[in-house]
């Protein structure tokens, strides 16, 4: 449910294939492997199925070990990220906030796993907040974040995530918005489409 508190985890990781069929079967094995939490297995655009899960740091491990044997030649991204930032897994809740900003930023990436670490790296580097987060269907296969803070401290983390996405090779586009309307603010605060389980 939207303003639901996530559990906390230390770690989150992701597996994207391009077979349905087995992702189903990558789910099932990591999940017998280790103790870790399912928080998306779903389609993405274009025709790709996206595995994502949290836990400790050890079992996350564990399960991304076992996914990646399993997706073998299956598998088109991953990412493993331990320690992840505490407001990660909220904002992929769609629990975030953001009241009268002083400046907001947005990256985009082209590939989700690349876009995540670009947005744990900017939230680790800088004074900012995350303001939304968005890795759904629809999106062709692209995420998107949005940071907001003092307008030195957004292009700091800013920078921070073109960083990562360029090194990647997944950059598209990174904007700043000093003084937002408040009619804008209100529309990237829209709910998640992805909601994390409770457990």
């Amino acid at each position: 449910m939207p303003g639901a508190s996530a559990p906390h985890h230390d770690a989150l990781a992701l597996v994207e294939l391009d077979s349905i069929a087995c992702g189903y079967k990558v789910v099932d094995a990591m999940v017998k492997k280790a103790p870790v939490h399912v928080l998306e297995a779903n389609l993405v655009e274009p025709g790709k199925f996206l595995v994502l899960f949290a836990g400790d740091v050890e079992s996350v491990n564990e399960a991304f070990d076992c996914a990646l044997e399993v997706a073998a030649e299956s598998c088109v991204d991953a990412m493993n990220l331990p320690m992840v930032h505490d407001s990660l897994l909220p904002a992929l809740a769609g629990t975030v906030e953001c009241t009268d900003p002083d400046t907001v930023g947005i990256v985009e990436g082209a590939a989700i796993g690349s876009t995540l670490l670009a947005c744990d790296q900017a939230l680790k580097n800088a004074s900012v907040t995350l303001a939304g987060l968005r890795i759904t269907p629809g999106l062709g296969g692209k995420a998107y974040f949005v940071l907001h803070g003092d307008h030195a401290d957004v292009l700091s983390g800013l920078q921070a995530s073109e960083d990562v996405l360029s090194s990647a090779e997944q950059l598209i586009r990174v904007e700043c918005i000093p003084a937002p309307h408040p009619d804008f603010v209100a529309s990237i605060l829209r709910p998640a489409p992805f909601k994390l389980e409770q457990r």
